[in-house]
C-alpha cells in the first residue's frame, strides 16, 4: 500500500507543478497531458487520445473542447468518415509543445537525480510493469464490471 500513496504523492506533486507552470501559456487542470499526446499523434481521434490518458469520455471531452476554445487545437472530419474528428495542434499549440516538452525533461531529471543510468532504466522497467497491471483492472471497470477483493 505504501507504493501506491508513494506514485501518488509524486504524481500529484508533479501535476501541481505542471498546472502552475502552465498558467503563462493558458494552459490549466492537466490539459497539457491532452497537448503533447495531440502533437506526439496528429490526427488521433477523441476516443484514443481519452485511452492513452486514462480519462473517461466526457472528461476529454470536456478538455478537447477548451483547448480547441483557446485555438491550440482543431477537429477535422476524416477523409472517409465525416462522422469521426480528428484531432490537430494549430501553430498556437505547436508553439507551445516546446515548452511542454521542457517541462516534462526537468521534471524527469529533478525526479531521478542521484539515480544511476542503470537504476532509471530497472525503475522505468518496473513501473511499466505496474502500468499494465492496473490497466488489466481499469479496462475490467471500464466495460462496467466490478473488481473482486
Amino acid at each position: 500500500m505504501e507504493l501506491l500513496r508513494e506514485i501518488g504523492v509524486i504524481a500529484r506533486s508533479l501535476d501541481s507543478i505542471s498546472n502552475i507552470e502552465f498558467k503563462e501559456v493558458d494552459l490549466s487542470k492537466g490539459q497539457y497531458l491532452y497537448m503533447v499526446r495531440i502533437c506526439e499523434h496528429p490526427g488521433i481521434i477523441q476516443e484514443k487520445l481519452a485511452e492513452m490518458i486514462k480519462v473517461d469520455r466526457t472528461t476529454a471531452a470536456r478538455a478537447i473542447m477548451k483547448l480547441e476554445e483557446k485555438g491550440f487545437i482543431e477537429k477535422r472530419d476524416d477523409v472517409d468518415n465525416r462522422r469521426i474528428k480528428k484531432l490537430f495542434p494549430t501553430a498556437k499549440g505547436l508553439e507551445i509543445h516546446p515548452f511542454i516538452i521542457r517541462e516534462h525533461k526537468h521534471s524527469n531529471s529533478v525526479a531521478l537525480e542521484g539515480f544511476s543510468e542503470d537504476e532509471a532504466d530497472i525503475l522505468l522497467r518496473l513501473l511499466r510493469r505496474v502500468r499494465k497491471n492496473v490497466e488489466k483492472d481499469w479496462e475490467h471497470v471500464k466495460k462496467g464490471n466490478k473488481r473482486s477483493y
